[in-house]
């Protein structure tokens, strides 16, 4: 985990210095009525910042985008993942081990396991081997939508969705009638500014 913190750490940084400065050049050739304006804008979203947070820790770029209700449904499919990794491998180890130790020693370790042949334990392995490396895959994907979803809203946060935009469905009227042409549907966006 510090190998992890060593490469992440210095990204987080660099991002906050970045904007730090951009703020200190936007802000040097002002007035003070001009900073004063400034003060009132509303703050840039910023997807970068979000997919930042999400890749730290997942679910923080959802706290970010004001998205609270991502945030348990990540925690619980990842809850679920580990606990499916735990299960794989808790049993993978049981029968791999029990299936090398009948092969050295030619006797049974675990007489709960006795009811298994060799193939049978061989099989066994596999299988929660297989299942194992899927839940290790399904974590990977968790995570990648984690920071996908996390730049996806970045991206949206300011997109306006009101009741000022509407469409609509309706029959129109026959006006081509001479020449055999029928459009009985139509379809009607209405913009409001």
């Amino acid at each position: 985990m510090p190998h992890f913190f060593r490469f992440v750490l210095p990204l987080i940084l660099m991002l906050y210095a970045s904007e730090l400065m951009a703020q200190k050049k936007s802000d040097s050739g002002k007035s003070n009525a001009d900073s004063a304006v400034a003060i009132k804008k509303k703050s840039v979203h910023s997807p970068l910042k979000a997919a930042v947070f999400s890749s730290v820790v997942p679910g923080l770029g959802q706290i970010y985008n004001r998205k609270y209700w991502k945030v348990p449904v990540l925690a619980a499919a990842g809850a679920g993942l580990v606990y499916g990794y735990s299960f794989n491998q808790s049993n993978y180890t049981k029968f791999k081990s029990e299936l090398i130790y009948r092969q050295k020693n030619k006797a049974i370790s675990n007489l709960d396991l006795e009811r298994y042949s060799d193939s049978d334990l061989n099989e066994l392995q596999d299988f929660y081997r297989r299942y194992r490396d899927l839940t290790i895959i399904g974590m990977a994907l968790l995570y990648a939508v984690n920071i996908i979803d996390a730049t996806v809203d970045g991206h949206l946060y300011d997109f306006n969705v009101s009741d000022d935009l509407s469409l609509q469905l309706f029959d129109a009227p026959n006006l081509s009638a001479q020449n055999g042409a029928r459009y009985p549907l139509s379809l009607s966006l209405t913009l409001n500014f």
